[in-house]
């Protein structure tokens, strides 16, 4: 089965939270789990988009939606660590783009993972695919 290679621009990057690896993220092999890790990305992606003052949805029923998910791990990660999360986005087309993702150990900058979820914009009423506004794309195009 062939493996998955991301590789991310330095400069793909517009925003950074940081968040600490908890007990109950730990798996059986006592290090960060797959599950949490992804848990922990989709608070990153919400914290970036609040930053930008984007809802993920709203009052009409218009909003974002995660179309696939991406994830390269590259090194352990162990409770209490504390993670970086850089997000960013690009590839952009005429629904939607890629949520990027680099994950590093604060205290080394050991890379952890990267990741990128694939999103399009979505009416979830009419439950249909919609071109994404032009108020999104010029902030970060």
């Amino acid at each position: 089965m062939a493996r998955i290679e991301l590789s991310f621009p330095d400069d793909g990057f517009c925003f950074e939270t940081r968040m600490q690896v908890r007990t109950t993220d730990i798996n059986g092999a006592n290090h960060l789990g797959n599950d949490a890790l992804v848990s922990m990305l989709s608070e990153a992606r919400a914290q970036f988009l609040i930053s930008y003052g984007i809802a993920e949805g709203d009052s009409s029923g218009q909003g974002i939606i995660v179309t696939d998910l991406a994830t390269m791990y590259q090194s352990e990660s162990f409770f209490p660590e504390m993670l970086r999360f850089e997000v960013g986005v690009m590839d952009f087309n005429k629904y939607g783009a890629d949520f990027v993702f680099r994950v590093t150990k604060v205290e080394s900058g050991q890379p952890v993972a990267l990741a990128k979820y694939g999103f399009v914009f979505f009416d979830y009423p009419t439950k249909k695919v919609t071109p994404m506004p032009e108020s999104f794309r010029s902030r970060f195009a």
